[in-house]
């Protein structure tokens, strides 16, 4: 069974950073696309940004220019740099991703358990 394990999140000032990582792990033949969603209290989740495993990109508008997705294939992993952080980019930041099993080659879309960033004005 594929899980991912995230971390990278904790409590930073506003106009600061940090840097996301999410591994995935099991039986795995490929990954398709890779991306960071995050739900905000009171709000539903949305996407931040996805890769794909072309390597094309996707934003939400609201981080465009301060968020950056990127991937290593070689380590089934996910990286998002956040900068210029903004109180409202408080939230829990989850990890997503689909592809096919290595075992049984069935399809699998699998999510992370979250990380929080809380971001301080």
């Amino acid at each position: 069974q594929v899980q991912l394990v995230e971390s990278g999140g904790g409590l930073v000032q506003a106009g600061g950073s940090l840097r996301l990582s999410c591994a995935a792990s099991g039986s795995i033949f490929s990954i398709n696309t890779m991306g960071w969603y995050r739900q905000a209290p009171g709000k539903q989740r949305e996407l931040v940004a996805a890769v794909t495993s072309g390597v094309i990109t996707n934003y939400a508008d609201s981080v465009k220019g301060r968020f950056a997705i990127s991937r290593d294939n070689a380590k089934n992993t996910v990286y998002l740099q956040m900068n210029s952080l903004k109180p409202e980019d408080t939230g829990v930041y989850y990890c997503n991703t689909d592809g096919v099993e290595g075992a049984s080659y069935r399809y699998f879309e699998v999510w992370g358990q979250g990380t929080v960033v809380t971001v301080s004005s």
